[in-house]
């Protein structure tokens, strides 16, 4: 690991741990080594340097805007912890290929199907893209959902520090048993992933995934 991806390691766990107070108790249930893929909901910007840190020693990546690479300290950051860039609103062949040379030689790699900050918590829909990074790589997947950070800029305009929840669920492959990966077919699988996030939310973080009841599990393959 290169001083400049343990130095932004220290300094975002210790900032972080000054606006939040993290309780990180169920990643005791993350595996301590790839392949995986981390899939979780996207609040705000602040969970991805907690996800980052608090995953650590593994060896985490995660896909970012590639918008993120204007600011320069940003880009300096992103450059360091080799971070892969992705280009809204177009295809990413550059990032997916990246992406699955990082899985196979065993890393984890931390992806927000949303695609965009909700802000308030609630899930959204999601994009498709995650399906086909599991099934062309193999990797297994596992939903990792937070809760609590939405608040942070009140409590913080106060001085008080925000409760920052972490929730682990069981993980799982993807299999598409040998169907085409017609539009529909992503479609109900990046359903069936989201429904698995949005179990091991609280309710009233389930948003556009809150009915349960309508969940399948066609395409999920469980150890």
């Amino acid at each position: 690991m290169s001083f400049s991806r343990k130095f932004i390691i220290v300094v975002a766990r210790a900032l972080t741990s000054l606006i939040f107070c993290i309780d990180d108790a169920q990643l005791e249930a993350v595996p301590d080594k790839g392949p995986l893929i981390v899939f979780s909901n996207h609040v705000n910007f602040m969970e991805v340097p907690i996800i980052y840190t608090h995953l650590q020693p593994r060896l985490v990546y995660g896909m970012v805007l590639a918008d993120r690479w204007k600011n320069p300290f940003l880009r300096w950051v992103l450059n360091s912890t080799g971070t892969i860039p992705l280009h809204r609103g177009q295809p990413n062949p550059d990032a997916m290929r990246k992406a699955i040379e990082l899985l196979r030689t065993g890393c984890f790699l931390v992806i927000m199907p949303e695609g965009t900050r909700s802000g308030d918590g609630i899930l959204q829909p999601a994009f498709p893209g995650v399906v086909l990074l599991a099934l062309r790589s193999g990797a297994p997947m596992l939903p990792i959902g937070f809760y609590g950070a939405e608040h942070y800029k009140q409590n913080l305009s106060r001085l008080k520090r925000t409760d920052f929840h972490f929730v682990v669920g069981k993980p799982f492959s993807l299999n598409a048993s040998g169907e085409a990966l017609s539009a529909p077919v992503r479609q109900q699988m990046t359903s069936e992933i989201m429904y698995r996030l949005a179990a091991i939310l609280p309710p009233a973080y389930r948003g556009i995934y809150a009915d349960l009841s309508q969940a399948t599990q066609n395409y999920l393959v469980f150890d």
